[in-house]
């Protein structure tokens, strides 16, 4: 069985503040956490995006070449 490996909220704290060149511990970076732990609409976004990944990793689903572009828009991941 290949069970994944959950990130942990602490992961993925870090990710987001090293993403935006911030020390894990800095002002903006604390902000960002208060701001997740109590805001449903970010809460449901992320959700939103884990079982988008997870479907697709899951059903291993073929993409059309513009696709994987078109969804980073909408999911407004685009670097």
């Amino acid at each position: 069985m290949n069970k994944k490996k959950e990130a942990t909220c602490k992961e993925v704290m870090h990710h987001i503040c090293e993403s935006l060149g911030e020390n894990l511990n800095s002002e903006k970076c604390s902000a960002i956490k208060a701001h997740l732990e109590k805001c449903s609409g970010c809460q449901n976004y992320f959700k939103t995006v884990e079982l988008t990944i997870d479907f697709y990793k899951k059903y291993q689903v073929e993409l059309p070449p513009d696709a994987h572009t078109k969804l980073m828009t909408f999911l407004d991941l685009n670097e």
